[in-house]
């Protein structure tokens, strides 16, 4: 067996199923969970439709590199959505979800044969699939603090610079999971300016780039690149999907744009790891990826569920409006101590609401465990029942511990 494989750990809702392990909770409630990131909204009518239209592609194998309508469906919407002029034969690509591609874009591009190992890094907390990425890759992953007191922005000048001499690929989260953060065009210039002298690929994971609250959408890594006169988007790779932005989790559809010399040797790996499109899935993309209004009607739903329940929330627990993403990312009241499992656990007891501890989203460095003492709570039902939720939660920390 590889041996890389010891080096994982459980998945946070696998440890979640143990912390619940032994507790019934109080029949008087009806479950409601907030736990996991699962998009609950309606899949729109006309994806459905495309999806079925398309059922006639399962007769032929698909490429891997996508047939050249859905590559124009990427590039397009790059071009509405953040003014961009990327060429849809070298600079985007089909993937099954974005999971899979960060996944295999590690596989790509570190080479686990360097002595010492290469270092990736990874916001703190963060998405676990960038640790098993690094470390199947056979890297080390090294964990970047995200800074409370900079609404959880990633402290990367922290990083010291015998660790950027061995990175070679880091993970970038904006908006964030699980805080919501947007990274700014500043920050975005620093890690442009340490890949142009460390030579490191930045993967920037954009799902949730399509959920947020302001008038102004979010940054994209491909637009800060723009922005800075970085056109060939050297060193830097995008990945979004439509589980989010269309509710279709389950399609399992989503693209990789930026720079072709990375996207030409990510296509051989890809070709090699059996990773095509089915053609039904490549013809649903097509449709969601062209219609703008069911997203327009999504983010409307998102805001109008945060705008209901954050201020039930502000009065009891540390918690604020995201940037973006449907996560609130909340500090437990001073009498559990930091201790974010045992709030979770007994929550669910008493009033079988879910919520993921935020320690099990990152990793202690230091002694130090920056998701300690927060949860993480996933507005994704209808807004009934995160209200109910919300309610739920505000008796729950007003009858004390």
């Amino acid at each position: 067996m590889n041996p890389l494989l010891a080096k994982l750990q459980p998945y946070p809702f696998e440890r979640l199923r143990q912390l619940f392990s032994g507790v019934t909770p109080d029949p008087a409630f009806s479950p409601i969970s907030l736990g996991i990131g699962e998009p609950r909204h309606a899949t729109p009518g006309f994806i459905k439709d495309a999806l079925t239209a398309g059922m006639g592609a399962l007769a032929v194998y698909p490429a891997t590199a996508g047939d050249l309508k859905l590559r124009q469906s990427f590039t397009q919407w790059l071009h509405k959505r953040y003014g961009l002029d990327l060429d849809p034969a070298t600079q985007v690509l089909p993937v099954n979800g974005s999971r899979e591609a960060l996944f295999a874009l590690a596989q790509t591009v570190v080479d686990g044969r360097r002595e010492p190992a290469p270092y990736v890094l990874s916001p703190n907390p963060f998405y676990q699939i960038y640790e098993g990425a690094a470390l199947l890759s056979g890297a080390e992953p090294y964990y970047v603090p995200s800074v409370p007191s900079r609404n959880f922005a990633v402290d990367w000048a922290s990083v010291p610079e015998d660790v950027w001499k061995r990175t070679q690929l880091i993970f970038v989260c904006s908006p964030g999971n699980p805080t919501g953060a947007v990274m700014p065009l500043d920050e975005w210039k620093r890690l442009f300016d340490l890949s142009d002298q460390y030579g490191f690929v930045i993967a920037s994971d954009e799902c949730y780039s399509e959920i947020y609250f302001r008038d102004e959408a979010p940054l994209g890594g491909l637009e800060a690149a723009k922005r800075l006169g970085r056109d060939d988007f050297r060193n830097l790779i995008a990945l979004t999907s439509l589980s989010k932005r269309s509710n279709v989790p389950g399609l399992r559809s989503g693209f990789v744009a930026g720079d072709a010399a990375i996207m030409k040797s990510f296509l051989l790996y890809r070709t090699y790891h059996g990773s095509a499109m089915s053609g039904a899935v490549a013809a649903a993309s097509v449709a969601a990826w062209g219609d703008e209004s069911h997203v327009v009607d999504n983010r409307a739903q998102y805001r109008a569920k945060f705008a209901a329940v954050t201020p039930l929330l502000e009065p009891v627990l540390d918690v604020r409006l995201p940037d973006a993403s449907f996560y609130l990312w909340a500090g437990v009241p001073a009498a559990w101590e930091g201790d974010d499992a045992a709030f979770a656990r007994a929550l669910y007891a008493q009033y079988n609401v879910t919520v993921l501890p935020g320690s099990y989203l990152a990793r202690e460095v230091n002694g130090v465990n920056p998701g300690r003492g927060r949860v993480r709570m996933a507005l994704v039902a209808d807004t009934a029942e995160c209200v109910e939720a919300a309610r739920r939660i505000v008796r729950f920390v007003q009858q004390g511990r």
